[in-house]
């Protein structure tokens, strides 16, 4: 059958649209006018026998010629595609799966099968940005319940590959967010995998924050590590640092956050199943949670905080694993540096043991250490506690962070943005709130985290005395234009560090 009056060429446009597809066609294209195709319509697109569903973005300009069209960068790779080679065009019906969430727009409770359709039709990349934003709007805030919430886990869980261990105890531990720099994590895993428990340790990248996980280790080491480099590392070292999106381990986690983060929202009932799915997928059999409440935190309430411990442990017990919540400070940002370099120097003056380095850091890392161990260790001798400022203090955790790094490609120093801005107090007293939320938008306007090493970099946390004229905080930026936007936001607000 010549199916060639249904077919252009291809052309490489260098067109980034992240995870969506993306074709793109010229708005005289006989096609469009035959087929009745119009702008932000889902189109089905084969290439050499391969078929992705795409959304449809029409050119008016000359970029196109007639008789081509173009494909977003991630659908040129997932189609495997070369320039020349010629690409058809088909209607697509609708998603079945959205019709449950419609329905969930108006209040009907899902169940574990319609969830498990949302997820897989999600991964196969049958649903648009704006349907995945749609599904997230539907489940955002409180809407999920806790049968919901497992069913929604379990089917993020099923998505995608799974690590097993041999090991009958698998650590892990992660914050649900909301607080500039807290970077516990890699502390916690150099700590608690010198001690010699198995912590393959899992990160994201930045959903609402200057800085993930994922962000601030990638200043410092390599990331992207496949399953089988994976368990290597971990066999070797006991731990690992990952990018959790690198492996596929709940995939559809990963396209969630994308859009979540475009959005710039993070549902309670998304974020448990976010949570806990990777959690499973990587194998934990025991993981430590942290929430910190505080007035400009995610969570800002213990009412609010206790909720999410209720959930993370129902939802934990149906998964298999063993949780433990920990509520902590969240009145004010963790260590000085407020960006993916900046939480890195903190990282590494703890673990250095140097005079000067961040004591919140340093405390809250001991802390969450000693829950891990005290979890599952049963000493006797010695509480987590002890164990834990031992490893710390002795080096053995530095050397063990430094281990990780070169099991996983090597270790480099993480460094300061060009262009820096200086913001100091313009009366003297004592400082006695800081707007987490606001600081950290003066550090994703200053580039963070997608410019690793732009950010924040506090100098007067709570309680500090200062005198007009003293230091507050330092700006870094990779360019002018985003400083200057930073700087801008912040003299339009007022007291984001109040001093009394």
């Amino acid at each position: 059958m010549d199916t060639t009056f249904n077919t252009l060429k291809l052309v490489h446009l260098g067109i980034d649209t992240q995870r969506e597809h993306v074709v793109f066609m010229r708005k005289d294209c006989h096609i469009c006018t035959s087929e009745g195709f119009e702008a932000l319509n889902r189109v089905l697109v084969t290439v050499k026998g391969k078929a992705k569903i795409a959304t449809l973005y029409i050119i008016t300009d000359g970029i196109l010629q007639p008789g081509e069209a173009g494909l977003s960068e991630s659908a040129w790779g997932d189609l495997n595609a070369k320039e020349g080679d010629e690409i058809s065009f088909s209607h697509v019906q609708p998603v079945t799966s959205m019709r449950s969430i419609r329905a969930k727009m108006y209040g009907k409770q899902l169940n574990y099968e319609d969830l498990q359709n949302i997820i897989n039709d999600i991964v196969k990349g049958e649903y648009s940005n704006i349907e995945i934003a749609a599904f997230i709007t539907a489940c955002g805030g409180d809407n999920l319940n806790i049968e919901e919430i497992i069913g929604l886990t379990k089917a993020m869980v099923i998505s995608g590959q799974r690590l097993s261990w041999d090991k009958k105890i698998v650590v892990d531990k992660h914050c649900v967010g909301g607080l500039p720099g807290n970077r516990t994590t890699p502390i916690v895993v150099a700590i608690v995998a010198a001690l010699g428990l198995t912590i393959p340790k899992t990160s994201s990248r930045a959903i609402t924050s200057p800085a993930g996980t994922a962000d601030c280790l990638e200043t410092m080491t390599k990331i992207d590590l496949s399953i089988k480099q994976i368990q290597k590392v971990v066999e070797q070292e006991n731990g690992c640092f990952v990018w959790g999106g690198s492996i596929k381990l709940s995939p559809a986690d990963d396209i969630l956050i994308r859009v979540e983060r475009a959005l710039d929202v993070d549902g309670e009932g998304q974020m448990i199943a976010s949570v806990l799915s990777k959690k499973v997928a990587a194998g934990s059999t025991h993981v430590v949670i942290d929430i910190p409440i505080g007035k400009t935190a995610k969570v800002r309430t213990e009412e609010g905080a206790e909720k999410l411990k209720y959930y993370f442990n129902v939802v934990g017990k149906a998964m298999g694993i063993k949780v433990n919540v920990l509520f902590t400070d969240g009145s004010q940002p963790i260590g000085r540096g407020i960006g993916p370099s900046l939480e890195a120097m903190d990282v590494l003056s703890v673990l250095r043991n140097e005079k000067d380095a961040p004591q919140d850091l340093r405390n809250k890392s001991l802390l969450l250490s000693a829950s891990i161990i005290d979890m599952v260790n049963g000493t006797k001798n010695k509480s987590g506690l002890q164990l834990a400022k031992e490893i710390l203090s002795s080096g053995e955790a530095y050397e063990k962070f430094l281990a990780i790094c070169q099991a996983q490609g090597g270790f480099r120093e993480p460094e300061y943005a060009i262009y820096k801005e200086d913001v100091i107090a313009d009366k003297s007293g004592t400082v006695t709130e800081i707007d987490n939320r606001r600081l950290a938008k003066i550090a994703k306007l200053a580039g963070a985290p997608h410019d690793s090493k732009a950010g924040v970099l506090l100098k007067t946390p709570l309680n500090t005395q200062v005198q007009k004229g003293d230091l507050l905080y330092s700006i870094y930026s990779e360019t002018k234009g985003e400083l200057k936007y930073s700087i801008d936001y912040m003299k339009s607000e007022e007291d984001i560090i109040l001093i009394q």
